[in-house]
């Protein structure tokens, strides 16, 4: 077994193991993909401020992300089709999120369904909803979550159509994915993937085959995706959806100060700045950058969050010093799973959690709460000085 000591590490290892098909689903943003590359790039350019002689004992990376206890302000962010990058995917995810201590949040594109994970996990998970047309369906996947005593809704607000990945279309991946024998024969040579999957029940949509009206079996599922999400959404919709849940709800997909404005009228508890991982709209920019300005916007009434280009520890410091109160990991504990299943999950926490330490320390501070600008040296004009 190889020394792993950072993410790049794990997704090595996912590259050699995981079907070409699901390793592009992850690694992969839509058009040219100019912004899933700036999502990481963009971190690059913001340099930390080294302090020294400063007393680094009893230090600490806890602290709350919606009033919620948290290990280290990093959540697991919703990945479709988790259990297809390793199989019970979302399960072990969701468990070795729950052993570190920080929040799982499991998808409505998930193969393991709401009932798998609450089975197999003790804590109150979160749990991701798209704006889709089907009120009914909608309403019973509230009930659904409820009753898996979910403790957050978080609903994507960014997917009221679907962004074009060039590498999805090209490698048949959709919902249910088409397999051509090109890649048929790309998961014969995956033996470890292949292996697990045979050993599971759990191979298709478990929130939504059975669920969904008209959806009994996969083949009728690819039309239901079709036409399910809703490109009517406006902010009364949004509304709706959180007076539906009645419980604590965040808005994924946040990339502009009027946006977030709105969002803090709704009163949500929370909005993660985000662009989906570089996967809807090309060209639009990193949420590292979008970041600030949304702060200075909304931060004393909302509380913010990111999401899309986490790779690090030092990532996440910096996110946090920047103002944010939580930051989430997608691809980053994705290459964990495909790499080494639960295993790999706790594997990328471990090596988030110890850059941040590290780097916190490096820096002069003891504690998350005590991050601030000051250990930051931000380039003049990285927020845009746009015409």
């Amino acid at each position: 077994m190889p020394v792993i000591t950072e993410i790049t590490d794990l997704k090595k290892i996912y590259k050699r193991r995981t079907p070409k098909m699901f390793y592009d689903y992850a690694e992969s943003g839509s058009w040219t993909e100019q912004t899933f590359r700036e999502n990481t790039s963009d971190f690059d350019k913001i340099y930390l401020r080294q302090r020294v002689a400063t007393d680094m004992t009893g230090r600490g990376t806890a602290t709350k992300m919606i009033g919620e206890d948290v290990a280290m302000p990093v959540a697991l962010a919703p990945v479709g089709l988790t259990g297809m990058q390793c199989a019970d995917g979302e399960i072990k995810a969701a468990k070795a999120a729950e052993k570190f201590g920080v929040p799982y949040t499991l998808s409505t594109m998930s193969i393991c369904s709401i009932e798998d994970v609450a089975e197999h996990t003790t804590k109150p998970f979160w749990f991701q909803v798209y704006t889709l047309k089907d009120l009914d369906f909608m309403g019973r996947l509230f009930e659904r979550a409820r009753a898996a005593n979910c403790s957050a809704i978080v609903i994507t607000v960014d997917l009221q159509l679907m962004g074009q990945r060039h590498k999805d279309l090209k490698n048949g991946l959709s919902a249910p994915p088409k397999l051509t024998v090109k890649s048929i024969a790309n998961m014969m040579t995956k033996v470890h993937w292949g292996l697990g999957m045979l050993g599971t029940k759990r191979r298709f949509f478990g929130n939504i085959v059975g669920h969904a009206h008209g959806v009994s079996d996969p083949s009728s599922l690819s039309s239901w995706t079709a036409q399910a999400f809703d490109q009517s959404l406006d902010w009364k919709r949004i509304a709706e959806f959180k007076k539906m849940w009645g419980g604590k709800v965040i808005l994924k997909g946040i990339l502009d100060v009027e946006d977030a404005k709105m969002a803090a009228k709704v009163g949500v508890d929370a909005i993660i700045v985000s662009n989906h991982g570089g996967r809807q709209l090309d060209g639009a920019i990193s949420s590292i950058r979008a970041l600030g300005p949304i702060l200075d916007a909304v931060g004393d009434k909302v509380e913010v969050h990111l999401d899309s280009g986490i790779r690090s520890g030092q990532d996440v410091l910096k996110a946090m010093a920047m103002g944010a109160k939580g930051t989430y990991i997608g691809r980053a504990y994705t290459y964990g799973l495909g790499a080494m299943g639960e295993a790999g999950v706790t594997k990328a926490l471990e090596v988030i959690h110890k850059e941040l330490d590290l780097s916190m320390a490096l820096c002069g501070r003891k504690s998350v709460e005590g991050l601030d600008r000051g250990v930051l040296q931000v380039p003049k004009g990285f927020s845009g000085n746009w015409e």
